[in-house]
């Protein structure tokens, strides 16, 4: 297991660094920051100062030297929009991602279990069929088109939640859900598949001999083997979620991370983007890997010597 974290560990270094590359390119390959930053119409003098400022009249590597050893330190910048240090404005907003990831993630599961049970139970029947076709939808409809008809029914018409702000619990309520019902379709398919599979297994067939109700059967014994493979899922989809609400925070004006990175890009406020796209990257790289290793852990049929 040891040998096992070590590979995992060094990849993700090794995929987190060319991140690091790919974050800091997004500036030269968006065009000549100096002209971006110095705004339209500025005069050539001006672009020359405003070069000269932030060291864009350096090779590319020395400049991407300079930043990682800053980012290292833990020295982020400074926001060319929001005047402010480029960490702690991240840091401000990183806990509405943060509950907004945990929140779709936890619609995702409501919506994922409930359906692949049912469709495992009645594979093949129309019940399985209708499973299937909701999990298509979820995929088939873009988010953002989806956030738009929850927005109509559930402010416009019903009224009952707000239609954007962080302010309190209702204002993650549809964001959440659009959002979850995204990803909801990964987990249904692999809850019906694991279902399909522990269900012709021998212990199955020996507890439904004994006499077990249904329920415990399906829901004690069955279930509760089906659904580890969906813990590694989790991860994944988690920094899946963290990395695409940029989309839904746009749509609902929630004050987190994709909300910021939608301005900084607006804006072309050039440090804040790179931070996003590092910070975002980089945790989506380490809960890959907490989902390698506990895909590790809980599956005995995975080598990890």
């Amino acid at each position: 297991m040891l040998a096992f974290i070590i590979r995992r560990l060094g990849l993700a270094v090794m995929v987190a660094l060319t991140v690091s590359v790919l974050a800091f390119m997004l500036l030269h390959l968006s065009g000549d920051p100096a002209v971006a930053l110095a705004g339209e119409g500025a005069r050539q003098a001006d672009i020359d100062m405003v070069r000269k400022t932030y060291g864009l009249d350096r090779p590319v590597v020395v400049q991407y030297a300079d930043w990682l050893w800053h980012i290292v330190q833990g020295q982020f910048g400074t926001s060319v929009y929001f005047k402010t240090a480029a960490g702690p404005l991240i840091l401000s907003k990183l806990q509405t991602t943060l509950m907004l990831g945990l929140s779709a993630l936890a619609v995702a599961l409501l919506i994922s279990i409930p359906l692949g049970v049912i469709a495992a139970l009645y594979k093949g029947g129309i019940a399985d069929r209708i499973c299937l076709a909701v999990a298509v939808l979820g995929q088939a409809l873009p988010n953002f088109f989806f956030a738009l008809l929850l927005i109509m029914l559930f402010s416009i018409s019903l009224r009952i939640l707000p239609v954007s702000g962080s302010g309190t619990w209702q204002h993650f309520v549809m964001p959440a859900i659009a959002l979850g019902y995204y990803v909801a379709p990964a987990f249904m398919r692999l809850i019906r598949a694991g279902m399909i599979e522990v269900l012709a297994a021998d212990y199955i067939r020996t507890a439904r001999a004994k006499g077990l109700p249904a329920s415990k059967v399906i829901f004690k014994h069955a279930l509760r083997n089906a659904i580890v493979p969906v813990v590694a899922l989790a991860a994944v989809q988690l920094g899946y979620l963290l990395g695409g609400s940029v989309v839904i925070e746009t749509v609902f004006a929630l004050d987190g991370l994709g909300y910021l990175a939608y301005q900084s890009i607006t804006f072309k406020d050039y440090p804040v983007m790179q931070l996003i796209v590092l910070l975002l990257s980089v945790l989506y790289v380490l809960l890959t890997l907490a989902a390698d290793i506990a895909n590790a852990w809980l599956d005995p049929r995975i080598r990890v010597s």
